[in-house]
């Protein structure tokens, strides 16, 4: 699927799960799960305490066609689960590349839905990619297993700005050749 294609984006199925674009109903839940200090100070971008109005917001950022970033709510609907059990996303980048981020409500840890769910797109690559990149908090051994699990290898240190621990962070980057 190439970027044009993207302008209707694309659900994408699995068996316990689909990813589907956000639809303003998911505010509710990426407040509630976003909120939770432990999903936020695991991200760059979340704030803790996540303001009023915030989701909203995001999801109508992530409803524009023309943003160059692809978000997918984790949807376990089919499998009588949460209508919204996380959040992942594509980030385009130069030379063909994308960023891959993701987070998954605590209800969901430990259960295979993040691994699941990267997998996922890297089988079905919807932006045609060569590579796609992630970092992880160096604090969040889980994401690092995630990235590894699902074929990334480790590219070396970095830092990123955590919004919500209002620091740099130290991270560790992977890359994926598709």
């Amino acid at each position: 699927m190439d970027l044009d294609q993207l302008d209707q984006q694309a659900i994408i199925n699995a068996d316990r799960f689909d990813l589907r674009p956000l639809r303003p109903s998911d505010a509710g839940l990426i407040a509630y799960y976003a909120g939770d200090a432990r999903v936020a100070k695991m991200t760059a971008p979340i704030p803790h305490p996540y303001p009023p109005g915030a989701a909203e917001a995001y999801v109508k950022r992530a409803m524009e066609a023309e943003k160059g970033e692809f978000t997918w709510a984790i949807d376990g609907t089919k499998d009588d689960n949460a209508e919204l059990m996380g959040v992942i996303s594509l980030k385009s980048m130069d030379r063909n590349q994308s960023e891959v981020g993701y987070w998954v409500a605590p209800p969901f840890w430990n259960t295979g839905l993040a691994s699941m769910a990267v997998q996922l797109l890297v089988e079905t690559n919807p932006l045609g990619d060569a590579a796609m990149f992630a970092s992880v908090f160096q604090d969040n051994p889980a994401s690092a297993r995630v990235l590894t699990h699902c074929g990334f290898e480790y590219l070396g240190d970095a830092e990123d700005f955590s919004v919500a621990r209002d620091a740099n962070v130290p991270t560790w980057t992977y890359s994926r050749k598709l």
